[in-house]
This record gives structure tokens, C-alpha cells and sequence, in this order.
């Protein structure tokens, strides 16, 4: 099973690509480690990895009303990882569509 999960594609990462930044995110499995996150970005994209930065985003709580009453519950916690690749590379998203 993968490490990356999915990549993250959001006004934010669109900004770095705009100003020419080659700094993407993606959707990392909660143990991975920075070192695990690279080589798999360097092995599936085949590019050069500058640095790795992680964080852990805590899920949203979310409330429901309904016909039923009221729902409340929680929405996942996830890792994310802030790739930044080196002078002269980037990645493609889209050239498998």
C-alpha cells in the first residue's frame, strides 16, 4: 500500500504554482515519516526532493439537523506533507487524464 494517499489540490497549492513555487501537497498515511515521504514522491514522480514538511490537520466537527434531530460527529484527523522539489523539477497531476 502507498504512503501518498491522494494530492491535495487547493487555492493555496495553485498559488505556489503561480509564482513559479515547486511546492505541492499531498495526503500522507498517519505513520509516515519525512524520509518515507520522499522517496516515495521521488520514486512514483520521478523528481528530486528539496524538503519535506508535515503537519497533522485535526478533523472539523460537524452538526446535522434533520427530520430526526439533531446529528453531531467528527470528521477524520489526517496527515499532511508540503513537498518542496528542487530547481527545474515539477509534477504533472493531470497527465494521465
Amino acid at each position: 500500500m502507498s504512503i501518498l494517499k491522494r494530492p491535495i489540490i487547493t487555492e493555496r497549492t495553485a498559488l505556489y504554482i503561480e509564482r513559479d513555487l515547486p511546492k505541492y501537497g499531498f495526503e500522507v498515511d498517519n505513520d509516515a515519516t519525512k524520509d518515507e515521504i520522499k522517496a516515495e514522491v521521488e520514486r512514483i514522480y520521478e523528481v528530486k526532493v528539496d524538503s519535506v514538511n508535515t503537519m497533522i490537520v485535526r478533523g472539523k466537527k460537524r452538526t446535522r439537523y434533520t427530520k430526526r434531530g439533531f446529528f453531531s460527529g467528527k470528521k477524520s484527523n489526517f496527515k499532511k506533507a508540503i513537498v518542496t522539489l528542487e530547481k527545474g523539477f515539477e509534477i504533472d497531476f493531470y497527465k494521465h487524464i
